[in-house]
């Protein structure tokens, strides 16, 4: 027989900090789950983002406006 005891510890209160958080970190979620997809670019560039450095990459080669 292995009777285990119960070890249920009382909650701990959390601080008001602790609480703003939580509630934050919800409506996070709650507002990433509601947002929409963006709509998927047509006849752009392939691969990765050509203007991720400030300048326009094409080829391996930056161009500067």
């Amino acid at each position: 027989m292995t009777d285990k005891p119960e070890t249920t510890s009382p909650k701990k209160e959390l601080s008001p900090a602790a609480k703003r958080a939580l509630a934050e970190a919800k409506a996070r979620r709650e507002a990433a789950a509601n947002a929409q997809s963006r709509p998927t670019e047509k006849h752009g560039p392939k691969g990765a983002e050509p203007t991720r450095y400030g300048d326009w990459e094409r080829g391996g080669i930056a161009y500067d406006f």
